[in-house]
């Protein structure tokens, strides 16, 4: 099981494929859910990868259980969200 903390924040978060779905905006390690925010823009992107964003109400709900794998710059579901 993929476990996910607050260092997983502004990781681009891809689908099966290696397609971007979005940016990591904020993960809540309690919940094991990661927020990620749907084509972020340029400057959104810069801010999550420095980790200074927070999760918006539009953000995607990534619970740790669809994550296949975690790296150093991205986070990758084994299914569609």
């Amino acid at each position: 099981m993929t476990v996910l903390s607050t260092n997983d924040e502004g990781k681009f978060l891809m689908d099966n494929e290696g397609e971007q779905i979005g940016i990591v905006t904020e993960v809540d390690p309690d919940e094991q859910i990661a927020y990620v925010e749907p084509e972020p823009g340029v400057t959104e992107a810069i801010v999550q990868g420095l980790g200074f964003g927070d999760a918006d109400a539009d953000d995607i709900e990534v619970p740790a259980e669809s994550v296949a794998t975690v790296t150093d710059s991205e986070i990758r579901v084994a299914r569609d969200l």
